[in-house]
């Protein structure tokens, strides 16, 4: 069977204060190698990778990729079916658009979508868009499933783990399906699809850029349940891990067939089991593997002491980000995030002393806060810089759909699914932030801008204060183009965005194929 898999556009804010970056599309990559492993024909659009340059104005934030229309001139015209991925609901509006303007073009062609957002909100996807089948939570079985009946004519609605239309137009959501428990059985990503290096030489990376790029999953899920987190519904709280040489085998063929270097990792919990990590390290310097790997996405703190981290730093590793997301033991409490400052600083002490580069990840303005809440939060901010974190990330509250404190949220009449609503994760990192976009009644909007200003002053004045000599070292990064850390991060995509916004807004030429095609070649695992 045909299938043709896209990865859509996404947006950028212009005016964001962070260093966020799309990167290569994890999630696409794994569904394209199972069915390539399926034996269907794989075609894939990548929005992204064919056009990384250009941004289209959209109201206050810009579109980065190809346009719907330039989109579905690449669908070759015999597609026998479609995948559509959506990872993040704030692009919905966007996804959306597609999904109508490519079934208008192709409305015989069945439209499969699947990512945390159609897992997340599946009936408002499903009463949206011409959608006709929904992959829901781990994809990789129930793709495979989906698209053999669908190429066979078999009855797809026993499957588990889908939705789908009846023939009376209502919604059928099928019992999802048990996660995967032996994760290495499941092929590598199908990186021969992407290119890779429009995403690298673009710095369309994860975390900070230390070389060409290519993403990795070592781990599966979390154990934890944290109230703002869409996890615990797209993977339940089952944590599956890799074993360490299937991981560093496939870094290994990265680097020998695309001159990779640099690894990060996107799990959601990497750093969890002492004796994996371990063996991890301790495999990468047996094979004498030059390479850089970091943990953009976040990582727990508990079992990084000084071995741990000296040998993290062995293996290649240059940075990592831990997540108090407050500095109030009472609003993690409310966050059911499992974390103690004791911890904290012990991992945040092996980690600078070791030669880390470390962040961490603050939310601010959550429902509960008061102010003593705001108060432990400047206070942890200001010991962090003096312990020598090298850079904080402090964001406004936003209630993904479909976690614990959305679902509060709700029965509190304070959110409705409106675009507004799934766009608020666009606008987290804004200068100011604005009265229609705060959950925390407790202050005013000026007044959480506020606090926002005081807790990076009280990191960054600290930090300076302490170690004066890393303000040039950030001067010196951003003449050269460098990152070490991500403040270099923020410098040079904020100078990638003024630099876009200066070209004039053109379409990218269309190709004489439809696409972009390999051959059904098998890669690495399967």
């Amino acid at each position: 069977m045909k299938v043709t898999l896209i990865h859509p556009p996404v947006y950028i804010n212009k005016n964001g204060l962070t260093a966020l970056r799309p990167s290569l599309p994890l999630g696409l990559a794994y569904i394209a190698a199972v069915l390539r492993d399926d034996k269907h024909t794989i075609e894939l659009v990548d929005a992204l990778g064919l056009a990384p340059e250009q941004m289209v104005p959209d109201g206050d934030i810009w579109r980065l990729g190809l346009t719907p229309e330039e989109i579905i001139h690449r669908i070759s015209p015999d597609t026998q079916a479609i995948g559509i991925t959506s990872m993040w609901s704030y692009s919905w509006p966007i996804v959306r658009e597609l999904i109508q303007k490519v079934k208008a073009a192709l409305p015989n062609v069945p439209i499969v979508c699947g990512g945390e957002h159609f897992t997340a909100v599946p009936d408002l996807s499903m009463q949206q868009a011409p959608i006709d089948f929904l992959v829901l939570g781990e994809g990789e079985e129930t793709a495979v499933a989906l698209f053999r009946a669908l190429e066979l004519g078999l009855d797809h609605t026993v499957i588990p783990g889908i939705a789908f239309r009846t023939a009376d137009g209502t919604v059928q959501k099928n019992p999802r399906r048990d996660r995967i428990k032996n994760v290495d059985e499941i092929p590598w990503p199908a990186w021969e699809y992407f290119d890779i290096e429009a995403y690298s030489s673009n710095r369309l990376v994860s975390g900070i850029y230390y070389g060409k790029t290519v993403p990795i999953l070592a781990t599966r899920g979390c154990p934890y349940q944290c109230t703002y987190c869409s996890s615990p519904n797209m993977w339940t709280t089952r944590w599956y891990a890799r074993e360490p040489k299937d991981v560093l085998d496939e870094i290994e063929s990265y680097v020998k067939r695309y001159g990779a270097a640099n690894f990060p990792f996107q799990d959601l919990t990497a750093i969890l089991k002492r004796d994996w990590v371990v063996e991890f390290c301790s495999e990468v310097e047996r094979r004498k593997l030059d390479i850089t790997w970091q943990l953009p996405a976040g990582t727990r703190s508990e079992i990084i002491d000084e071995e741990v981290a000296s040998l993290l730093v062995r293996s290649g590793c240059k940075s990592l980000n831990f997540a108090p997301e407050s500095g109030s033991e009472r609003t993690r409490k409310h966050m059911k995030k499992m974390l103690t400052d004791e911890k904290l600083f012990r991992a945040v002490h092996a980690s600078v002393k070791a030669g880390l580069n470390i962040g961490a990840f603050f939310v601010l303005a959550y429902p509960t806060d008061e102010k003593e809440d705001m108060q432990a939060t400047v206070r942890l901010a200001a010991r962090l810089g003096r312990a020598g974190v090298d850079d904080v990330s402090a964001g406004f509250f936003f209630p993904l759909p479909s976690t614990e404190i959305t679902r509060q949220l709700e029965k509190e009449g304070k959110v409705q699914y409106t675009d507004a609503f799934l766009k608020l994760p666009i606008y987290v990192h804004n200068k100011f932030l604005s009265a229609d976009r705060k959950f925390c009644d407790a202050f005013t909007a000026k007044e959480l801008t506020r606090w926002k200003y005081k807790v990076v002053a009280a990191f960054y004045l600290n930090k300076f204060a302490r170690r004066p000599w890393r303000v040039f070292r950030i001067l010196w990064n951003f003449v050269r183009g460098k990152e070490s850390s991500k403040m270099d991060s923020f410098l040079q995509e904020t100078l990638r965005k003024f630099r876009l916004r200066k070209r004039p807004t053109s379409s990218v030429p269309r190709p004489k194929a439809a696409g972009h095609r390999v051959e059904q070649v098998p890669v690495g695992k399967s």
